[in-house]
């Protein structure tokens, strides 16, 4: 073959290999045979490897991953959206820590907060409290009509039994009550008291970041 027959082939391949290649650049790999593969577009025989993408110059522009199967990729997703939940689990964090210093920037203002809530629930408790103490006079009032029936209660008139029924019903309903309150009494104060846990470590941060800053400060 001569000299002239190959600059004349040359010329005829480079402008359409320039074209493609200025157009999405060169993909190259070698495959699991060790053939060294090159192409326009992404090369299927090496799916399962990382493929270079070369510019029109010969340089590397970037790196194509391995193709991944549709139970990797769902391994992938499963991960990233794993990341992300985190990631905004953690946003959510600080952002309640900062309206929890924005709410109590003193230990003061969360103490007269928590005094505040169990005194509401204490003039609920008091009121369910004074309305059992009603309830019981007007039991024993009652029972002491079904004293007149005691041995034969059937024969008590049926508003009689009706009323006590009632009655009966509705202290049970204030006991009830009551016992809820003491309740929201212990969880509204565990709940302030595990506030206070985190509240501590913020204001201590916030005070050894404030004395960390005029430490670092230059002096005059």
């Amino acid at each position: 073959m001569n000299f002239s027959f190959l600059v004349a082939v040359a010329a005829a391949v480079l402008p359409v290999h320039s074209a493609w290649a200025q157009a999405g650049g060169i993909y190259t790999c070698v495959d699991a045979k060790g053939r060294k593969l090159t192409s326009d577009r992404p090369i299927p025989e090496c799916n399962d490897r990382d493929q270079k993408v070369l510019n029109p110059s010969g340089t590397v522009r970037g790196q194509v991953g391995p193709s991944l199967t549709a139970t990797e990729r769902q391994a992938l997703e499963a991960k990233e959206r794993q990341r992300r939940e985190e990631q905004a689990r953690r946003d959510e964090d600080k952002r309640r820590e900062r309206a929890l210093l924005i709410r109590y920037p003193h230990q003061a203002e969360h103490d007269k907060e928590r005094a505040e809530a169990i005194n509401q629930i204490g003039v609920v408790k008091a009121a369910a409290v004074h309305r059992l103490t009603a309830l019981t006079e007007q039991r024993k009032k009652l029972d002491q009509e079904m004293e007149f029936y005691k041995k034969d209660p059937s024969k008590a008139p049926p508003n009689l039994r009706r009323e006590l029924d009632d009655v009966n019903q509705n202290i049970r309903v204030q006991e009830r009550f009551i016992k809820e309150q003491d309740a929201e009494v212990q969880r509204v104060n565990t709940r302030f008291d595990e506030e206070l846990v985190r509240l501590r470590d913020l204001w201590n941060l916030r005070t050894g970041g404030s004395a960390a800053a005029a430490a670092s400060a230059p002096r005059r």
